[in-house]
Order: C-alpha cells, then sequence, then structure tokens
C-alpha cells in the first residue's frame, strides 16, 4: 500500500458511494488494469406485510420496540406455514430478516404453551454450522427482552450450564455436532426436552455439503428417530442465504417435505462488485513460469486502504495461513500510515481458543475493529451490522459461498462494495476474464451423498446404541440400510436379535464418526516452553501442515513444529523469528477397486468408480518468504495413509497417443507431463461443475497405469467413501475437459504457470508439466466426445 494523502476518501465517502470507493482503490498507480471487471447489483425495494393474527403480543411489541412497524412478506409467508405445521425452507438474501421468520412462530408456541408455573411446554432447537453463529443469535435473543428462557449448549458450556438447559431451557441454540455427540446419545436425560419439542430450525443450511452435509442429514433423521419415541413430531424450519433448488436441499437434509419461500421482501441497497486481479511480477516460478503477486499480499493492501479510510471492511481468505498473513501485513501497513489506527486489524479463524473467539467477535460488533481477515468462520457467522466492504481473496469454491460473502458487507441496506481477488490459479483467472460465469449464472445446488456407506455405517451405529434399529427405520436411513447393517454385524459393532440390530460395545458409538472431518481426530499444537494449547489442526492436514519442521502462523505469530507426536495427537512448538515457509512434498498412488459406470469415446472411455489412494508425505522445502526461492529440502519420515473414495478418470489407448506424437511432434518423453498438467488444470476447473473447491479432490496421472494399460488421468474425491464431487465431473465430463483444454490453450504463458496448469497443492513440485502436450492430450481424448451439457 502507497499512503497518498490527497487521494484518500473522506470517512463516509467510501459507506455511501461504493462506487466512489472502487475508483480510490484503482486511482492509486498501477492499480487501474488491476480491475478486469465492474458491475452494480441495483438496489430493491422492501415488500411489507402485517403481522399474524396469532403471534404473540409480547413478540410482536418486542420487535416493535427495535423499529419493525410491519415484518417483511417473506417473515410473514414462512411464519405463516411453519405455524401450520408444514415443514419450510427460506432462501431470500443475506440481511434478509430470516431470523424473524422462524423466531416468530417458535417464540409464539414457547410463550403460549408454558405451563402456570412457567414449566416448559413447548422447546425449540436451533442448529448452527458454526458457535460464533449460535452466539449471535443468543445475543439477538436476549436483545427482544422476552422472559424466554434461552441457553447455548455447545463445546464452550460447563457442566452448569449444560444441566440447567437440559432442566429449564426454552430456546437451546447448538450445533450438529453436539446434537451427535450430546443430546442424542443422553436423549434419556434430555426427555422432557425432546418430549416438547415444537420446532427445529437449521440455520444456513447451504452449508451443509458433502461429506458434512451427509453427516448432518443422518444426524437429522436420529433425531425425528429420538423425538417420535418420545411422542414429538417437531416441525423443521430451514434458513439459508443462497442455496439452489432450496426444497430439494431442504428434503434431503430432513427427509421430509418442505415448503420454500424464496420471494425475497426485503430491501437492499446498491452492491458494486469488481472482479480484481494482480500483477504479473519479476519473480519467475518453478520451470521459470511468470508469477503473479500473491492474493493474499494484494487483499493485505486493500484492506489496509480501507481501514485508513475508515472504512469497515472484512477480508474473507481460503486458508487459515493466509489469514494470519493478511492480517499480518495489513496491520504492518496501518501503522506505518496512521500509528493511531494500530491494533485495529485482526485475523479470525477455526482452531482458536474459545475466550479468543468470542472477544473478536465482540471487537467487530462494536467496531473496535476496523478490519478482520476471517476464514469462511464468519461466512456463516456472526449479525455484523455497518460492515461497508467485503474482499473474496480466492474464489471460495461455489457461487453461493461468493454471495454468501459478499453480503456480509451493507447490512445496513446502504451501499456495499464486494472485491473479488483473483489468486494465481487456473479457475479464478477464467473468472476475472469472464464475469458471467461467477456474476451471471444462478448459485449451485447443493450435493451430499446420505447413502454414503462410510457415513451411514457410523451413524446406525450411534442410532443403535440411541435406541435399537428396526426394519421399520429404513423409511427414515434409506434403502442401504439393510446392507450397511448387515456388514456391522459382520465386523461386530452391532448385534442382530429379533427385536432390530443392538450396540453391544461400552464404548460411544457417536465417537465412529467424525462429522467435520475426513482426516481423524484433531491435533493439538502444544507450546513446548509451558504446555499451553496455542491452537488445533485436522488429523487429516498435520501430516502437511503440522509435521516436524513446518512453519506455522497462529495470530500473527510464527511458530515451528519441534516435534510431531501422532499416536498421541500432540504437535509441539516454539516460537521463532524466520524469513522461510515450509511446503510439504508427498508421494501418492492409486488402485482401481470397482468400476461402476463408463461411457466410450471413441477408442478413448471415461469412468467412474472406486478407487484406493495411498499418500505419503515425504519430505519438505524451505522457502524464502518474499520471494518463494527454495533454500532446501528435508526429508521426513511419515507413515503412508489410505483412503477408499470416488473417482472419474479417463484413458487413452497407445493408438491414439501414437497418432497424436506423429501429427503434434512431440515425444514419447513428453506424455507424464502432459498427462499431469492435464490432470492440475482438469482439478482447478472442476469447482465450475461440482458444489466443490480445489482442496476437495485430488487427483494422479500416469503414462500406463497398471490397473488400464493405457495412459490414464484420474480426479478423485478427497473424502472417504466419495462426495459427489468426482461423479458430477464424470456426469458433464465433455463440457469440464473442453473448458481444461480451453484454459489451458489461452493462457498467456509460454510453457505454463499457476494460472492454468501449475498446481499450489502439488505434492511433486508441479514437475514435470507439459503445456503444449496436454492440449494435444485433451484435443484427442475430446475427438469423439459428445456435446457440452447445459
Amino acid at each position: 500500500m502507497t499512503a497518498q494523502p490527497d487521494l484518500r476518501l473522506p470517512a463516509t465517502a467510501g459507506r455511501r458511494d461504493p462506487g466512489a470507493l472502487l475508483d480510490r482503490l484503482t486511482a492509486l498507480p498501477g492499480r487501474a488494469e488491476r480491475l478486469t471487471h465492474r458491475r452494480e447489483v441495483p438496489a430493491r425495494a422492501a415488500v411489507h406485510a402485517d403481522w399474524p393474527a396469532w403471534a404473540d403480543p409480547a413478540v410482536v411489541a418486542a420487535y416493535e420496540a427495535r423499529g419493525i412497524a410491519r415484518p417483511w412478506a417473506h417473515q410473514v409467508a414462512v411464519a405463516e406455514a411453519a405455524h401450520r405445521g408444514e415443514h419450510v425452507v427460506v432462501a431470500t438474501g443475506t440481511a434478509s430478516g430470516k431470523s424473524l421468520a422462524y423466531l416468530l412462530p417458535a417464540l409464539s408456541a414457547v410463550r403460549a404453551a408454558r405451563g402456570p408455573r412457567g414449566q416448559r411446554g413447548a422447546a425449540v432447537l436451533y442448529l448452527a454450522p458454526t458457535k460464533a453463529l449460535a452466539h449471535d443469535q443468543w445475543s439477538s435473543l436476549h436483545d427482544l427482552g422476552l422472559d424466554v428462557r434461552v441457553a447455548t449448549h455447545d463445546g464452550d458450556s460447563t457442566p452448569e450450564e449444560r444441566e440447567w438447559t437440559r432442566d429449564h431451557a426454552e430456546y437451546v441454540l447448538s450445533n450438529p455436532d453436539m446434537l451427535h455427540r450430546s443430546l442424542l446419545p443422553g436423549h434419556e436425560r434430555w426427555t422432557q426436552f425432546f418430549r416438547s419439542l415444537r420446532y427445529v430450525v437449521i440455520d444456513e443450511c447451504h452449508h451443509y455439503r458433502g461429506v458434512f452435509g451427509a453427516h448432518v442429514a443422518q444426524i437429522v433423521r436420529r433425531l425425528r428417530r429420538v423425538c417420535a419415541a418420545y411422542g414429538a413430531s417437531p416441525t423443521f424450519m430451514l434458513a439459508s442465504a443462497t442455496v439452489a433448488d432450496p426444497d430439494l436441499t431442504a428434503r434431503r437434509m430432513t427427509g421430509l417435505d418442505v415448503t420454500a419461500v424464496t420471494a425475497d421482501g426485503s430491501p437492499r441497497g446498491a452492491l458494486q462488485v469488481g472482479l480484481w486481479e494482480p500483477p504479473l511480477t519479476s519473480y519467475q516460478g518453478e520451470n521459470g513460469a511468470p508469477v503473479r503477486r500473491p492474493a493474499t499480499a494484494e487483499t493485505a493492501d486493500l484492506l489496509a486502504d480501507l481501514v485508513v479510510d475508515d472504512v469497515r471492511t472484512l477480508a474473507f481468505v481460503r486458508s487459515r495461513h493466509g489469514v494470519e498473513t493478511v492480517a499480518q501485513r495489513a496491520g504492518e501497513l496501518v501503522a506505518e500510515v496512521d500509528p493511531s489506527l494500530a491494533g485495529r486489524v485482526d485475523s479470525y479463524r477455526g482452531g482458536y481458543l474459545p475466550e479468543e473467539r468470542r472477544a473478536l467477535e465482540d471487537d467487530l460488533r462494536s467496531g473496535r475493529l476496523l478490519g478482520m481477515a476471517a476464514t469462511n468462520a464468519l461466512e456463516l457467522g456472526i449479525d455484523v451490522s455497518g460492515l461497508d466492504a467485503v474482499l473474496v481473496t480466492g474464489y471460495p469454491g461455489t457461487r453461493a459461498a461468493f454471495w454468501q460473502q459478499v453480503g456480509r458487507a451493507g447490512r445496513d441496506a446502504g451501499g456495499a462494495l464486494g472485491l473479488f481477488v483473483a489468486r494465481d490459479d487456473p479457475l479464478d483467472t477464467y473468472l476475472v476474464h469472464h464475469p458471467d460465469a461467477l456474476l451471471g449464472r444462478p448459485v449451485e445446488g447443493t450435493v451430499f451423498d446420505t447413502d454414503n456407506p462410510y457415513i451411514l455405517g457410523p451413524h446406525l451405529c450411534a442410532a443403535a446404541q440411541e435406541l435399537p434399529v428396526t426394519v421399520a427405520d429404513a423409511a427414515l436411513f434409506g434403502p442401504r440400510m439393510r446392507e450397511v447393517l448387515g456388514s456391522l454385524v459382520e465386523r461386530g459393532l452391532l448385534r442382530r436379535r429379533a427385536a432390530g440390530w443392538y450396540w453391544t460395545d461400552r464404548s460411544r458409538a457417536a465417537d465412529l464418526a467424525d462429522i467435520r472431518s475426513a482426516g481423524g481426530a484433531q491435533v493439538q499444537l502444544v507450546e513446548g516452553a509451558t504446555g499451553r494449547v496455542v491452537g488445533t489442526v485436522d488429523g487429516g492436514r498435520a501430516h502437511s501442515t503440522a509435521h516436524t519442521g513446518a512453519i506455522y502462523l497462529h495470530r500473527g505469530q510464527t511458530w515451528r513444529v519441534d516435534e510431531l507426536d501422532l499416536d498421541d495427537r500432540v504437535a509441539t512448538l516454539t516460537r521463532v523469528a524466520v524469513d522461510h515457509t515450509t511446503t510439504a512434498r508427498d508421494i501418492t498412488d492409486i488402485r482401481i477397486v470397482d468400476e461402476r459406470e463408463h461411457v466410450a469415446w471413441g477408442p478413448c472411455q471415461v469412468s467412474f468408480g472406486t478407487v484406493e489412494v495411498t499418500n505419503q508425505v515425504t519430505s519438505y522445502l524451505r522457502r524464502r518468504l518474499r520471494t518463494g526461492e527454495v533454500i532446501d529440502e528435508t526429508p521426513l519420515d511419515l507413515p503412508a495413509r489410505t483412503l477408499s473414495t470416488a473417482a472419474v478418470w479417463w484413458t487413452v489407448p497407445d493408438e491414439v497417443v501414437t497418432r497424436m506424437l506423429a501429427t503434434t511432434g512431440l515425444d514419447l518423453a513428453d506424455l507424464p507431463g502432459a498427462a499431469h498438467a492435464a490432470e492440475h488444470c482438469s482439478i482447478g476447473l472442476l469447482p465450475l461443475f461440482a458444489t466443490c473447491d480445489r482442496w476437495d479432490i485430488g487427483g494422479v496421472s500416469t503414462a500406463r497405469h497398471p490397473d488400464t494399460g493405457v495412459l490414464t488421468v484420474f480426479v478423485h474425491d478427497g473424502h472417504p467413501g466419495g462426495a459427489g464431487f468426482a461423479e458430477r465431473g464424470y456426469r458433464t465430463a465433455a463440457t469440464w475437459l473442453r473448458a481444461t483444454r480451453a484454459t489451458i490453450a489461452s493462457c498467456e504463458c509460454a510453457s505454463g504457470c499457476p494460472s492454468c496448469i501449475q498446481s499450489p497443492k502439488c505434492g511433486n513440485g508441479n514437475d514435470p508439466l507439459d503445456k503444449a502436450g496436454a492440449v494435444a492430450l485433451l484435443d484427442a481424448l475430446l475427438t469423439d466426445a459428445p456435446p457440452d451439457v447445459a
């Protein structure tokens, strides 16, 4: 960031006119060409409706005291449907007051059913994907001033708080994790609560996708089963700002028919959306490829510029490391320009301790923090009024997530700025130069597979421990229930008796399902000198991010991992000051277990099925922080990990390869690099066709695979049993691979770069790669491919 006082706007100008704010950002030297596209989403007027006649007068009065004289039309439509006993999903824009829509019937029911001595007659269970959102809901309920007993039940709750919640609370704020591990396994202690459960609210339901979504769908089915055992049949109310086919998503989530409300009656200020591409630098990356300025560095500059202009800004960054880097650098830049603003920029991400998260949320709400870098933990999270701008660093995986993040700004119905900062990545580069692919298409549908046996099995075990599973439960758990139950009996996890299937082990069945991570239990990050817990990292990422020698950032502090103990799941850290980062290198092997489907494209073939992926982290590189220059490589001795999952793969037989080599002048030695380059770019483009991001999937390529005998490229899901992403790639293979070919061919680089064929997650250091060979190989594959799908 360059300090130029003559270009600074008055403190209020940016908030009132996001277009002028964007002009200010591009007016600085060298900035104009970085803005590749700008578009204004116009303002929208409000559509009001009258309060329902059945609404509790005290609830209505509480909202009127907060300035809500009449609700918006969609709020009343949701409330009326729920009051009639219909399961309902509301899918309207960010800040469209969805909480009032479900609180109106819920709070009215709680107050109407209360006994003469204040006994709980009706209860509500609210489920949020993040603790931040649940705590924010608690604050909103508290501010209403109603005599409704509200309590939060999550991992931060004390035993005394949990006991009070169980015995007295009427409105319980929790999350799927606690429902899975606490409420359902201990349902006998929650008998009165489940017996009186009238409504279940599932907030931000679009977040439940892939493996996580499949887990939550099974938890909801277990909830319905336990409620039925106590004579209750609660009405489900689901809410999301961005989800396609909301009725289908809600039906998958609950297993119930659901009424959808999608007409948004809330007002919205104009939103200025900009697409921003960092410039090329003078540095050369692997194989001499040109390198763009890191998106995190660009975001740090933009965040600092906005904070200096008193513009309240939230910057979303994909990785924990990136969050720390952006917050640290932006804070330094702000302090250089205006020392009085030092300390008004901070970071927020998973892995922080509970007290750290709560303090940061309060500081952002109060305005003490003007700028914050955050992971998507705040995409879904707290209701922050008055934000003026949002920076989205890198494509967040789906268009739905993009609009959800951008929607955090302008929550007071004023104008707002949303800026997408592209990473040096094939998909990001494609989007900033093809804006309609991001801004002109509807959001994606939510994808999750409730029949995945790796997910269904653990939840059937948990259900059997809660109540014996019977044949009648197939209506809840689906047609594969009997098959999966049989395998669980064979493994000794369940016992079959005349009345049903029983859990007979003394351990907790709920521990079999880690609903947030497919990579095993979390690893604690502990300061070696004091034993203090610094944070946590998912077990599946520990090999690559918390290995011995790894450099780890936490809230602006740099740590080195001295030792990773996989048995005790602890990494010991020491504070250090270094000028380098670390990158893990690995080797991956893949074996075809079962080909479920295939389609022939002339002599070539595209297949879908089950594979077994074996991965081992073998070493790590130390790189200069500023230049990315490799300092050295250190070997590691870590065990291999095996993943059984779903994959799409395509094969090119020898006769096609021979013709391709003869017509293009390529050599046989170029084939591994050609296949590797095509694999990288196809992984980068798959998020346009499936609700995933690059880190949800992986790939392997080889000039001759032992299971096929020919050149083969695999793209696989990164979760046990699969998450539906590779299957979506198979269903749209011709369109997906044509986009891959076009992206590689149109890139301006000479021999490959991060914008086309290089991958930030490549365990082989992006070697070998052959750009021209990848285009020729994809041309050969697509010669007899069918037309594109819509």
